[in-house]
C-alpha cells in the first residue's frame, strides 16, 4: 500500500475547498482516507493565513511511515518548513504549445489569409477587360426585353400617387 499526502475536494460548486489528507494512492480523489492533515481554501486571499493550513507534526508523523506528498502539497509544505520537503517548481515548456489539431487549424487558416491576399494583388494588377463597343443585334434584343419586363408601367405610376393625394387633400 503506498501512501500519499493528497488534496480532497470539498465545498460547494464553484467555491472550492480542499482538505489535506493521507490517503491510498489507489483510492479516489475524494474517497476513503486514513487522516486529516489539514486545508485549503483557494477563495481566501493569498496573503491569508487561512487560506492553508497543515498539521506539520502529523505529516513528519506520516512522511516516517513512507507517505508521500503530491506537487500542490509539496508546495505547501516547503513553503511552511523547507526542511520537510524540497520542493522544486517544474517546467514543462511543451504543456503550452497547441495540439495537433490546433496547429493544423492554424496553418489552414493562414494559407486562407494567404490565398486571399494573392487573390486582391492579382485583381489590382489584372488589366481591365472593357466590353467590345458593337454588340451584335441577337444580343441587344434580350437585354432590351429585360429592361422592359423590369419597369414598373406608366399606369402603376398614377395610382401609387392618388392615395398620396387623397392624404394631403384632407
Amino acid at each position: 500500500m503506498s501512501l500519499k499526502i493528497r488534496l480532497s475536494r470539498w465545498g460547494a460548486k464553484k467555491r472550492p475547498y480542499y482538505r489535506v489528507v493521507i490517503a491510498d494512492s489507489r483510492s479516489p480523489r475524494d474517497g476513503k482516507f486514513l487522516d486529516r492533515v489539514g486545508s485549503w481554501d483557494p477563495m481566501q486571499p493569498k496573503d491569508s493565513g487561512e487560506r492553508v493550513k497543515l498539521d506539520l507534526d502529523k505529516i513528519k508523523e506520516w512522511m516516517a511511515k513512507g507517505a508521500t506528498p503530491t506537487d500542490r502539497v509539496a508546495r505547501f509544505i516547503h513553503q511552511l518548513d523547507a526542511s520537510l520537503v524540497k520542493w522544486t517548481p517544474s517546467n514543462n515548456p511543451n504543456k503550452a504549445k497547441p495540439g495537433q489539431k490546433a496547429q493544423d487549424r492554424i496553418t489552414e487558416k493562414a494559407e486562407k489569409v494567404e490565398a486571399k491576399k494573392a487573390a486582391a494583388e492579382e485583381a489590382k494588377s489584372a488589366p481591365k477587360v472593357e466590353a467590345p463597343a458593337e454588340t451584335p443585334a441577337a444580343e441587344a434584343a434580350p437585354a432590351e426585353a429585360e429592361t422592359a419586363a423590369e419597369a414598373p408601367t406608366e399606369e402603376a405610376k398614377p395610382e401609387e400617387a392618388k392615395p398620396e393625394e387623397e392624404k394631403t387633400e384632407s
